[in-house]
């Protein structure tokens, strides 16, 4: 892949650099995604994505049986890395990106799984496998941002999903299979819902959300998963939470909303430095520069 490139076609194309310029890596300081990602509330986000991910069953075998989901300390350390990756993804430099995004995709070639109905082996790099994953990702940061008040426009929503085809590249996808815009996101899912189902490891996984494998150290988390989790499944489509075999009702919905606006709000009380990440306070830092040189300049912010 080299260098992460360009995305053809895409309606909100990586910036070119000038030379010299800084490398903000795939989003910088005038994408939605830096605005959307700094969040605590977006925590939410990365717990919902994994629910929706696992109602794909290939998705669910190739994870189950390609790690060590029971073992507290190996389970961490992949969820470690994965919120590495994440944080690489968005705010890292390109060449950072390209490295995390080639050792990803080396490690997905190599691995395989067992459909558990057909016998048939598959590849866990499987184009439809990868789409499936990063759509649930998507759709989980947009629909907490949203709902949790992080003020974005029908056109933000849009531009979100659309950078988004930035980090599909990154883990072997072609961007131009990749929903590009809200309404192709929903033609998606409603193209994939016959094909997605809650199989027994998905329901295995939710229950241990409840009652989460910890290391010693970290046990005290374990009070506060079952509230957490109970959230986290009402933000869930009522399409996803009937699978799992949940309650999909519209007072469900509401709840989970007024409590994810509850989260935001409560959160920003918290100092900045105390709220948000190195990287995420950096890169406010950068955004308000930014917008400082285009107010320089004539330019609307």
């Amino acid at each position: 892949m080299g260098e992460v490139r360009e995305l053809e076609g895409s309606r909100e194309a990586t910036p070119a650099r000038a030379p010299g310029a800084p490398d903000h890596g795939l989003f910088g300081p005038g994408s939605v995604t830096w605005r959307v990602m700094s969040e605590p509330v977006m925590m939410v986000s990365g717990l919902r994505a994994l629910l929706l991910q696992a109602l794909h069953p290939r998705s669910m075998w190739g994870t189950a049986q390609n790690s060590e989901l029971m073992d507290p300390q190996a389970a961490w350390h992949r969820l470690a890395r994965t919120i590495e990756f994440v944080r690489i993804r968005t705010y890292g430099s390109l060449e950072e990106v390209e490295r995390v995004g080639r050792r990803v995709r080396r490690l997905h070639a190599r691995l395989e799984g067992l459909d558990l109905r057909t016998g048939e082996v598959f590849r866990i790099d499987d184009p439809e496998n990868l789409l499936w994953v990063h759509m649930g990702e998507v759709d989980s940061y947009l629909d907490i941002a949203r709902r949790a008040g992080i003020g974005l426009s029908d056109a933000d929503a849009d531009r979100f999903v659309d950078e988004q085809r930035r980090a599909a590249q990154v883990v072997g996808l072609d961007p131009a299979d990749v929903p590009a815009s809200v309404a192709e996101m929903r033609e998606y899912y409603a193209m994939m819902r016959p094909k997605i189902w809650a199989c027994r490891d998905a329901k295995e996984g939710l229950r241990r959300m409840f009652n989460p494998p910890v290391p010693r150290p970290l046990t005290p988390l374990k009070l506060a998963a079952p509230g957490l989790t109970l959230l986290v499944v009402a933000t869930l489509p009522r399409w996803a939470r009937r699978m799992y075999g949940l309650p999909g009702l519209p007072t469900s919905d509401l709840a989970a909303t007024l409590a994810l606006q509850a989260l935001h709000r409560g959160s920003q009380v918290v100092p900045a430095s105390l709220r948000y990440s190195p990287d995420a306070r950096r890169a406010q830092q950068i955004m308000r520069e930014h917008s400082q040189g285009h107010g320089s300049l004539g330019i609307a912010s």
